[in-house]
């Protein structure tokens, strides 16, 4: 499965304890899509909000795209954007999130072979700062492993 990978998040990995994965579609504008093909995006302080029986990508900044961006007249980079998945899965989703305190965040957005904008959105519970920390003295040792092996 190829894929041409735009943007991560790395900092979801440090907040929250990812317990589960999902792949959805966005709607976006033509010059969302360009300038995701050249690369620009952020997904730091993004999340996903559940209104009704309909999913939106919310906090995610897709800056303009270079070549156009005097020709849009009402650009905003931090918009809200619909998320393409199953009723069904919207409805599940809908309720861990709000039954068990979880919440569902973008973890990176790529092209797939088809060439259509995808996001991979994790569902994560959010981590303690001890946890965190615990985390980073976990992935320190497993450095000084790898470093001593080879």
């Amino acid at each position: 499965m190829e894929r041409k990978v735009v943007a991560n998040n790395r900092k979801a990995f440090h907040d929250y304890t990812i317990l589960d994965k999902y792949e959805a579609g966005m709607v976006l504008a033509g010059y969302e899509v360009k300038s995701l093909r050249s690369g620009q995006a952020n997904l730091t302080d993004g999340f996903v909000n559940f209104k009704g029986d309909e999913a939106f990508l919310e906090n995610v900044h897709i800056p303009a795209y270079a070549q156009q961006s005097s020709h849009i007249l009402d650009f905003n980079s931090r918009r809200k954007r619909k998320v393409l998945m199953h009723a069904r899965e919207i409805k599940a989703l809908s309720e861990k999130t709000r039954e068990k305190g979880l919440t569902l965040v973008p973890l990176e957005i790529y092209f797939n072979q088809r060439g259509t904008a995808k996001v991979l959105l994790g569902l994560g519970k959010g981590k303690r700062t001890v946890d965190k920390r615990e985390s980073l003295k976990k992935r320190d040792i497993e450095r000084e492993m790898k470093r001593d092996r080879g």
